[in-house]
């Protein structure tokens, strides 16, 4: 193996996106070799202990099928270090089976297709064109992109609402300062203006008494 290839074999732990990538690469191989009537059967879970999917594909001739067969293997490997675990048929050419653990790859003849009839014995599982298994895919990378950007903005939204109240806080302070210093300032004043009131009308009872004082005076002069 090149020295940058990942070197694994497809297990029971490797992820579900995965293994949906692997069976959508393998059905473009089928589209592009001129394979008929290719379908992913996504398998119920009761058969999950057999695989989650069957990439099932026509061959007009043993050469067809052989040729489709080893560009699917050859890709694969190639492109993300994927081996079947087990190949068989492949000299016959009618059935070719390619194992992949999480999925399988049928390559049959025409006729030996219709004999075997494999997605009636499957009869519980999803039928896919490979068009439709794409679309699925690309819904489930949207799904996944959503999610890691909620998880991403979840924490600094957190982060902010703490950060907040502190600016809030200070602005509270200092708005409470202000309305505090201009009370007091209103109270200065009215006391102010009661005492400068009181003042005034002390002032003017006295002047107003020592006028007739005056007058009492004046009057005692003439009398002498």
């Amino acid at each position: 193996m090149g020295s940058g290839e990942l070197n694994f074999r497809m297990t029971k732990t490797l992820a579900h996106p995965q293994t949906r990538i692997l069976v959508q690469a393998a059905a473009a191989v089928c589209e592009e070799k001129k394979g008929e009537d290719t379908r992913v059967l996504e398998l119920d879970p009761v058969d999950s202990g057999l695989a989650d999917f069957f990439l099932v594909t026509s061959a007009a001739n043993d050469r067809q099928a052989i040729a489709i067969a080893d560009e699917i293997e050859l890709r694969l490997k190639r492109k993300f270090g994927a081996r079947p675990n087990s190949v068989e048929g492949r000299r016959q050419g009618e059935w070719i089976l390619l194992d992949y653990v999480d999925f399988v790859v049928h390559v049959f003849l025409a006729e030996r297709r219709a004999f075997y009839d494999i997605e009636r014995l499957r009869k519980s599982a999803r039928p896919l064109t490979p068009a439709e298994f794409e679309a699925e895919l690309l819904k489930a990378a949207l799904a996944a992109k959503t999610r890691a950007v909620r998880g991403k903005a979840a924490p600094k939204t957190k982060a902010a609402t703490k950060a907040a109240p502190k600016p809030a806080r200070k602005a509270a302070k200092k708005s409470a300062k202000k309305a505090v210093k201009k009370a007091a300032k209103k109270v200065a004043k009215k006391a102010a203006k009661k005492t400068a009131k009181k003042t005034a009308s002390g002032s003017k009872p006295t002047a107003a008494k020592k006028k007739p004082a005056k007058a009492k005076s004046a009057k005692k002069k003439p009398a002498r």
